[in-house]
């Protein structure tokens, strides 16, 4: 895993359940990959092995990683399509109608937004 922020937003162990969720959505860790252990996490980000625990515990729970005895946690075969199903039904459902309404409000058309590259901020 990667260096976290912590914020004050929510509790750390939802923010690990999110990362560990950011990491499936990028690629990072694929089916059949196993998580790094309760120990190893809680050891190098100094959390309580109980709140590492209990994202975890809430992915097994969503059927994103599941526990091998005496093995660890993997991430399932289908978690990814899953994770991409709800991701972009929140955003439909949540963002879209956000951004669709500011689209309006400054009269862009579709050809003025494809024309734009977001990166460079030019068109």
């Amino acid at each position: 895993m990667t260096a976290i922020q912590w914020s004050d937003g929510a509790p750390i162990y939802r923010q690990l359940k999110e990362r560990v969720i950011a990491m499936m959505l990028d690629g990072v860790l694929k089916p059949g990959d196993a998580l790094p252990s309760v120990r190893q996490v809680a050891a190098e980000y100094q959390l309580n092995p109980i709140t590492v625990s209990r994202a975890y515990q809430e992915l097994a729970d969503e059927a994103l990683v599941e526990k091998r005895r005496g093995l660890g946690m993997y991430v399932t075969e289908e978690a990814a399509k899953k994770l991409l199903f709800n991701e972009r039904e929140r955003f439909l459902r949540e963002e879209w109608p956000l951004v669709l309404e500011r689209i309006m409000r400054l009269g862009l058309t579709p050809q003025e937004l494809l024309a734009t590259d977001v990166k460079a901020g030019t068109q």
